[in-house]
């Protein structure tokens, strides 16, 4: 009994990485699109960002690296996790809580189109999503907990302009 339950939750384990992995290399590729800050001080502000999304080499992860602009004004913005034991993905946003962004403190691939992560700096505590619901969508949310309750902050929405819908290629 006890080796059809270790087995099975190998099974279970092994399946979960491939679905891990398999989500991280639909988000490699080109990204482009707008995003918006919807609430807090700069709420209404609209901006562009432009991504490359990529895989580690021998890990489960991404990277998202790229910029954003407001006007005449932008700004790099990169998110970068990878698979960290028990908790899940680890990284940062931007340069992390030491620097001038964010902590990602643990999260999970959810199911083949979506990963959310858990965001920290200082008392500041929040998620990003990331939703992908075609081969060329990608959809992400940042929220912040606001008492008991988590806040939409900012959301974009990116089109893949590479022409290349990666997860329905062969890697060789």
């Amino acid at each position: 009994m006890a080796l059809a339950t270790t087995s099975a939750s190998m099974a279970d384990a092994v399946r979960g990485a491939e679905r891990d992995k398999k989500f991280f290399e639909s988000v490699e590729g080109e990204w482009v699109g707008p995003g918006e800050i919807v609430a807090g001080k700069y709420k209404g502000t609209k901006f562009s960002c432009s991504f490359t999304g990529s895989t580690p080499d021998g890990k489960v992860g991404m990277t998202l690296d790229g910029d954003c602009r407001v006007g005449v004004f932008s700004q790099k913005m990169s998110a970068t996790v990878q698979h960290s034991g028990s908790k899940g993905y680890k990284g940062t946003f931007l340069d992390g809580a030491a620097g001038k962004g964010l902590d990602i403190v643990s999260g999970n691939v959810v199911d083949a189109h979506k990963v959310i992560f858990a965001l920290n700096r200082n008392q500041l505590k929040g998620v990003m999503q990331a939703r992908i619901p075609d081969d060329n969508t990608m959809n992400v949310t940042v929220s912040v907990r606001v008492d008991e309750e988590l806040v939409p902050v900012i959301g974009m929405s990116l089109k893949r302009v590479d022409n290349s819908a990666v997860g329905a290629i062969a890697r060789k």
